[in-house]
C-alpha cells in the first residue's frame, strides 16, 4: 500500500474495579481486534508500540498502536479476492522489521515501516502452511508444512483435534529464507506437527510440538537443531496420563516454559533449558490457562474458560506465590480470538491481552504493580466484588 491509513485513537484508560490496576483499552471498532498468539513478541518501537490484528471494514489486516496515544497505524490493506488471512499466529521478524503470516494458503511478509508485502512460500500441492515463526537472527521462517485432510472438520472448541492427532499426517518443518532464495525440509514425520517456536536468541534452535490431547500425544515438546537436522525430546512424561503443554521461551531463548497436570501430584508449572538440562518444576495448584513469564521470576495466566481474572504469580525462592488479581478480562474464550492468552512486555511493566467481553474481542494493555499491592484470587467472589 503507498499511503498508509491512521486510524484516530480509540483509547479508553480506566482503573480496574477490583485491583485498582490501571488499564488501557487500545481498541473498540465495531469489529473483533486482537492481539498475537502469546508465543509471538508483538511489542517493538522499544516497547511504546503493539501489533495486533482486526477485521475492520471487513477484511483482516494488521496494525500497529501506539501505547501512549492511541493512535493506530494500518500496516497491510490485504484484498480479500487473495484468499482469507490467518492473522492470529502472525509472526514477526524485529531483525528485519517484518511480520509474516498466511493469506490464501501462502506464507506472506508484510513490512512494518511501509506496508509492502510479498509471497515468501506456498505449500507443496495437497499441504498446507502450518505454525511458523522467524528466527533469531532474521534469515529465515521455520514453518510446519501439513498434509490436508479435509474429512476432517475443523472448528472453534478444538472441534477435529483429536481425530486430526489419530489421523497422523505427514508434516514437514521447512526453512525458508526470508530474502526469497529458497526453502529446504529440515525435519519430516508422520505426526501432527504444530507449534513450530524459534528461540528468540539461538538462531539455529526451535521447539515444535506434536499436537493432539494431551494425554494422548506420545510426546509434547521437541527440540529441533535447524542446521542438523537432530531433534530430542524435552521434559519426558513421568506418568502415562500426564499432560504437559502450553509451552514458551524465556527471553533468554534457551529456557523453554509449560505447565501441566500430573494424575497423582496435581497441576504443574516448570521450566527446562533447550537441551533439557536445569529443570525446574513445582506443583502448581491453580487454575493458570495460558500462561506467559520472561523468565521464572513471574508468571501471568488467564485462568481459562470459566475464570474472570489475568493472574499473577511470583517466584519466592521455593514456590510461586499467588495468584494475584492483575484485572478482569472477562472473555468468554468461544473462539481462539476471544482467548485471553496475556503476555508480559519485554521489560515485564505491562501485560498485553485480548477481551471480548464488550461483545467484540478488543485489545487490552494493563500497568504490572508491586506483586503485594494486588488483591489475592481468594479476595474476590466469581462475579468480580471483593468478598466481605
Amino acid at each position: 500500500m503507498s499511503t498508509r491509513k491512521v486510524w484516530p485513537a480509540e483509547l479508553d484508560t480506566y482503573e480496574d474495579p477490583i485491583s485498582g490496576v490501571k488499564v488501557h483499552q487500545l481498541t473498540r471498532y465495531r469489529c473483533n481486534s486482537y492481539h498475537l498468539y502469546f508465543t509471538s513478541n508483538g511489542w517493538h518501537d522499544d516497547g511504546r508500540r503493539l501489533l495486533f490484528v482486526s477485521d475492520r471494514d471487513n477484511r483482516t489486516n494488521l496494525f500497529s498502536v501506539e501505547i501512549a496515544s492511541g493512535e493506530i497505524t494500518q500496516i497491510t490493506d490485504l484484498d480479500p479476492a487473495d484468499g482469507n488471512a490467518g492473522m492470529l499466529s502472525a509472526a514477526p521478524n524485529w531483525a528485519r522489521n517484518e511480520v509474516y503470516f498466511i493469506q490464501g494458503g501462502k506464507l506472506m511478509a508484510a513490512e512494518v515501516a511501509t506496508g509492502a508485502v510479498r509471497n515468501l512460500y506456498a505449500a507443496a500441492d495437497g499441504f498446507r502452511c502450518g505454525s511458523y515463526s522467524a528466527t533469531a537472527d532474521g534469515r529465515f521462517v521455520c514453518m510446519a508444512e501439513t498434509e490436508e485432510r479435509p474429512e476432517i472438520r475443523k472448528g472453534p472448541g478444538y472441534e477435529g483435534f483429536p481425530e486430526m492427532e489419530k489421523a497422523r499426517p505427514l508434516c514437514r518443518i521447512k526453512k525458508i529464507a526470508v530474502d526469497g532464495s529458497g526453502a529446504e525440509t529440515v525435519w519430516e514425520e508422520q505426526r501432527w506437527i504444530t507449534h513450530v517456536n524459534t528461540s528468540p536468541t539461538l538462531p539455529n534452535i526451535t521447539t515444535f510440538c506434536h499436537e493432539g490431547p494431551w494425554t494422548v500425544v506420545d510426546h509434547r515438546i521437541w527440540v529441533l537443531d535447524i542446521d542438523t537436522g537432530s531433534a530430542h525430546k524435552v521434559r519426558e512424561r513421568t506418568h502415562p496420563n500426564e499432560a504437559i503443554g502450553h509451552e514458551y521461551w524465556h527471553a533468554d531463548g534457551v529456557h523453554i516454559g509449560y505447565h501441566g497436570h500430573h494424575p497423582e501430584l496435581g497441576k504443574l508449572f516448570g521450566c527446562v533449558k533447550h537441551d533439557g538440562s536445569d529443570p525446574r518444576e513445582v506443583q502448581f495448584p491453580h487454575e493458570t490457562g495460558h500462561i506467559h513469564s520472561n523468565d521464572y521470576s513471574m508468571v501471568v495466566g488467564d485462568g481459562q474458560k470459566g475464570t474472570i481474572w489475568v493472574r499473577l504469580w511470583k517466584w519466592n525462592g521455593t514456590d510461586f506465590d499467588g495468584p494475584k488479581v492483575l484485572c478482569r478480562h472477562r472473555s468468554s474464550f468461544h473462539t481462539q480470538v476471544a482467548h485471553v492468552h496475556p503476555r508480559f512486555s519485554p521489560d515485564g511493566t505491562q501485560v498485553d491481552y485480548t477481551s471480548d467481553t464488550l461483545g467484540y474481542c478488543n485489545v487490552y494493555v494493563a500497568e504490572v504493580p508491586g506483586f503485594d499491592s494486588l488483591p489475592d484470587v481468594d479476595e474476590v467472589d466469581p462475579n468480580g466484588n471483593r468478598r466481605v
